[in-house]
């Protein structure tokens, strides 16, 4: 698995250790760490149980992320600050992703208060961002949404201190980059290019 440096300097190690990412939204300078890429990703994601907003029962890593490249994001559905300004971005990155929506990639948005956030309610808020197929709004047992968030560094204790992050990764090379949520559509769809194009 290969991580990303911050243009700040601190190694990315966030996926792993589960510290909470931050910095720029400019794409990062990217390091090798020699780590095996799909069976290190494997055994670290493991089979976590989500629930999609179509009521759907996923695997964190066999069904969302195995073989695909991914952005995930934390959201809520009653956050008017920060969750509906990234659903915004996400929207331009759906169109610029176009039929590898829902095939080589997916965008996942994870609830940080999964107690309210039914399938139900993450089905009208997908509906009002016109999320397509592969656009996955996820919840579920909080136990494993907790878990989820924290392999991916975005467990919060309090949902109004989620991290306005989004995590673009590469699972079949490995790949792993961060964009500030907030940034530009156009600098956040540059960054997903850069995984989705890599090749190592």
């Amino acid at each position: 698995m290969r991580f990303v440096r911050s243009l700040a300097g601190g190694l990315f190690l966030g996926l792993l250790l589960g510290i909470p990412l931050c910095g720029s939204a400019a794409e990062a300078e990217s390091s090798s760490t020699g780590l095996e890429s799909t069976r290190g990703s494997e055994k670290y994601f493991g089979e976590i149980s989500l629930i999609d907003q179509n009521g759907v029962e996923h695997r964190l890593y066999s069904d969302l992320l195995k073989d695909k490249v991914v952005v995930i994001n934390a959201m809520f559905t009653s956050c008017t600050g920060s969750c509906p300004v990234m659903a915004g971005r996400l929207v331009k990155v759906q169109r610029w992703l176009g039929d590898r929506l829902g095939k080589d990639a997916h965008i996942l948005s994870i609830s940080v208060d999964p107690t309210t956030d039914t399938p139900e309610k993450l089905a009208s808020y997908a509906e009002s961002f016109r999320a397509r197929p592969g656009w996955y709004f996820l919840t579920g047992e909080k136990a494993n949404v907790d878990a989820a968030l924290r392999k991916l560094g975005q467990y919060v204790e309090d949902k109004e201190t989620h991290l306005s992050v989004m995590i673009i990764g590469n699972e079949p090379t490995g790949l792993w980059k961060k964009a500030m949520g907030l940034a530009d559509a156009d600098e956040i769809v540059e960054i997903v290019q850069s995984v989705v194009e890599d090749r190592e």
